[in-house]
């Protein structure tokens, strides 16, 4: 007899993938902001 094959649970995982995704966009965006602050502000000494 062919077991019955449980449906996947795609949207736990998009939502797994969405908050990783946001984390790294926003921790991309701080970094870059921190960086060219910094480099502002050597530039400006």
């Amino acid at each position: 007899m062919a077991q019955k094959r449980k449906p996947p649970a795609l949207q736990q995982k998009k939502e797994e993938v969405n908050r990783k995704a946001i984390i790294w966009t926003a921790a991309s965006v701080g970094g870059l902001i921190v960086i060219i602050g910094a480099l502002l502000i050597i530039a400006n000494m």
